[in-house]
C-alpha cells in the first residue's frame, strides 16, 4: 500500500512540471547571435503561450541586444527592415506593427523578458517564425513556430 502511494506521488510530481511547461518555453540568446531553440511547437490546447527570453551573453543591448518576435513567416523581412528605423529605444520594432503577433522587449547580457500571447492568434497550416529584430540578427536568429494537436 505504501509503495503504491509513493509511486503515485512520484508520478504526480514528475507529470506536474510537464503540464506546466507545455504552454511555455525558455529561449536563450547569446553574444554569438544565436538562439538555443530552433523550433517551438504550440499546443492548440493552450489558451495562452509564454516565451521566456534570457540573454545568456554579457554584451549590452545597444551592442548585442536580442528580442523575441513572432510573426507569419512571410512578414519577417518587412518587420525586420521597418524595425531598423525604429531604433533601439523602440526595440527595433515599428510601433503598433499589426504584423507582429507577439514580442519581448530588447534585452542585453544577463537580462530577461517574457511575453504571453493568445494561441487563438495562430492558425493551423499557417507558417510562423520567431526571430530577433536587432539589425542583422534575423538572418541567423530565427526559428519555426508550429501549432500542433
Amino acid at each position: 500500500m505504501i509503495r503504491k502511494l509513493v509511486v503515485a506521488s512520484v508520478l504526480a510530481l514528475l507529470s506536474a512540471p510537464l503540464l506546466a511547461a507545455e504552454c511555455s518555453v525558455e529561449v536563450q540568446g547569446t553574444d554569438q547571435m544565436t538562439f538555443d531553440v530552433k523550433e517551438i511547437k504550440v499546443s492548440k490546447s493552450c489558451k495562452t503561450f509564454t516565451v521566456n527570453l534570457k540573454h545568456a551573453g554579457q554584451l549590452p543591448k545597444n551592442v548585442m541586444g536580442h528580442n523575441w518576435v513572432l510573426s507569419k513567416a512571410a512578414d519577417l523581412s518587412g518587420i525586420a527592415a521597418d524595425g531598423i528605423a525604429a531604433g533601439v529605444d523602440k526595440n527595433y520594432l515599428k510601433p503598433d506593427d499589426a504584423r507582429v503577433i507577439a514580442h519581448t522587449k530588447l534585452v542585453g547580457g544577463g537580462e530577461s523578458d517574457s511575453v504571453s500571447f493568445d494561441v487563438a492568434k495562430l492558425a493551423t497550416g499557417e507558417s510562423y517564425e520567431f526571430f530577433c529584430s536587432f539589425p542583422g540578427h534575423s538572418s541567423l536568429m530565427k526559428g519555426a513556430v508550429t501549432l500542433v494537436d
